[in-house]
C-alpha cells in the first residue's frame, strides 16, 4: 500500500492527571521527508515521540504511523518504523555483537549477519563487535543504537538527539549517514535536536512546539523569515522566550 503520508497527527492532546503535556498538537509528515521537531526541554516532544511509538497512550487525538495506529496495531508497526536516541542504552551485559543478533530476532531478520557487520563498520564499531556493550563510551554506545535503529531497513526512523553525546567528526559521520541511506531508500525521518546548524542541514521541514502547543511549521526559511532571523538559533531563542 502506498501512502503519501507516513505520520498524520490530528488534535493530540495528553494530560497527566491535572497537567496538560500536549494540546491539540496537529501536524504531519510526508513519506520521504525529514522534520525535524523542535523545542526547549518539557516542551512535548519526547512525549510526542512516545505516543507515536505506542508507549503512551494519548487523552484525545487521532494518531496514524505509516497507517496503523501505535496502540491498536504497535506490533505490525515495528516491522517498519524505529527509534534512537541519545539517552537510551542497550543491555550493558551483552556483547555488542550479541545486543545487534538479539534485535535482528526481535525483528524477524533472517540471516542478519552481513547486515549487523555492514552497520558495524559503517559507523566505526565494528572493532568492538566482542566486547561488553556496558563498556563502550557515551558515544559508542549512542553509535550502537543508531545502528540497531537501522537493522530492520526502516520506512520511518525517529531519531531524538542523535549525536548529542558524539565529538564532531562522529557527528558529522552519523549525519552523512543518515542523509545517504535517506537519499538511497527514501526512508522518513522525525528528527529532534537541539543543534539548529544540523537541523538546517538535514531538514525539509521544523515543528517548533512549546508548554505542549505547535507553534510553527514550516521550511526552516520561511520560519527564519517569518521571525526576521538569520538562522533557526536565532529563531528558537525568539520562541522560547516569548511562550516563557
Amino acid at each position: 500500500m502506498f501512502l503519501t503520508m507516513s505520520l498524520s497527527v490530528e488534535h493530540l492532546t495528553k494530560y497527566y492527571k491535572d497537567f496538560c503535556a500536549l494540546d491539540q498538537v496537529s501536524f504531519s509528515v510526508s513519506t520521504g521527508e525529514v522534520v525535524g521537531l523542535l523545542g526547549p526541554n518539557g516542551a512535548g516532544k519526547t512525549t510526542i515521540i512516545h505516543i507515536l511509538l505506542g508507549l503512551l497512550k494519548s487523552t484525545s487525538g487521532k494518531v496514524s504511523v505509516m497507517g496503523f495506529d501505535p496502540i491498536k496495531d504497535r506490533l505490525e508497526m515495528a516491522n517498519v518504523i524505529n527509534f534512537s536516541s541519545a539517552y537510551t542504552s542497550l543491555p550493558s551485559n551483552l556483547k555488542v555483537s550479541e545486543n545487534m543478533q538479539v534485535y535482528a530476532g526481535l525483528y524477524g531478520l533472517q540471516k542478519p549477519q552481513n547486515r549487523i557487520d555492514d552497520l558495524l563498520r559503517l559507523f566505526e564499531l565494528y572493532q568492538f563487535k566482542d566486547r561488553l556493550t556496558g563498556a563502550l563510551s557515551s558515544g559508542e554506545k549512542t553509535r550502537l543504537n543508531i545502528c540497531k535503529s537501522l537493522l530492520n531497513n526502516p520506512s520511518l526512523l525517529l531519531l531524538d538527539e542523535p549525536t548529542a553525546s558524539l565529538d564532531p567528526v562522529m557527528a558529522r559521520t552519523v549525519r552523512d549517514v543518515i542523509k545517504q541511506l535517506q537519499k538511497e531508500t527514501q526512508m522518513t525521518v522525525l528528527y529532534t535536536s537541539h543543534d539548529m546548524a544540523e537541523v538546517e542541514e538535514l531538514c525539509q521541514r521544523v515543528l517548533f512546539v512549546n508548554h505542549g502547543k505547535m507553534i510553527e511549521q514550516g521550511t526552516p526559511q520561511e520560519i527564519m523569515l517569518r521571525h526576521q532571523a538569520r538562522d533557526l538559533d536565532e529563531v528558537f531563542i525568539k520562541i522560547t522566550r516569548s511562550q516563557s
